[in-house]
């Protein structure tokens, strides 16, 4: 093979290499955009399936973007409920507030143990969890466990992306600059409603 061939094919295995580590097969290998950076713009859908797109160059308000891992998952659930006494006054705070789900559309209020009035967005498709560096891969043992407990990904999410958002919290100022970060590699650890009423 020609020099410059060996050198295009080597190039494009480089490359297939990194596209294919980008999402972390651990949750510990897990780096958020930082504090200071720009937030990354993402689209994400409504619960009625219609398209929700972030765009962090023309935002009307600071912005908090909470991940959690679905309805399933019972701290995301204890954790929405917590939150229940700080998001009104985040909200009169001149805040909006957008939590965001790996659920399909038609689950994100039906999956909850207990209802709530917080604008929920499907990222079903781990598009805004890619932009924000917090997604990764699940192994096939952590997936047989999830399923022998009746959680089955492939169809709460819709697709087979086997990917999961640590759960993690954005503050993000009105500029679309990153002011404030919380996340954990166990998902069992959650910013409690004092302390993201605090960093607010």
């Amino acid at each position: 093979m020609h020099p410059t061939k060996v050198l295009t094919a080597l190039a494009l295995i480089s490359c297939g290499a990194r596209a294919g580590t980008a999402v972390p097969d651990d949750p510990a290998k897990v780096t958020p955009v930082a504090v200071g950076e720009r937030a990354p713009r993402f689209t994400a859908r409504e619960v009625d399936g219609r398209l929700f797109t972030f765009n962090p160059s023309s935002l009307p308000a600071p912005v908090i973007i909470i991940f959690y891992r679905g309805g399933w998952c019972p701290y995301c659930n204890m954790h929405l409920q917590d939150l229940r006494s700080v998001e009104p006054t985040i909200v009169a705070m001149g805040y909006t507030v957008l939590f965001l789900s790996t659920d399909r559309p038609a689950l994100l209020y039906s999956s909850l143990q207990e209802p709530v009035n917080y604008h929920i967005l499907s990222d079903s498709s781990m598009q805004a969890a890619h932009a924000f560096k917090v997604a990764y891969r699940l192994d096939d043992k952590t997936v047989e466990r999830m399923l022998s407990l009746g959680v089955d990904l492939n169809a709460v999410q819709g697709t087979d992306t086997r990917e999961l958002p640590v759960p993690s919290m954005f503050i993000i100022d009105r500029t679309g600059v990153i002011r404030f970060r919380h996340y954990d590699a166990n998902y069992r650890v959650r910013l409690d409603a004092a302390s993201v009423l605090a960093a607010a």
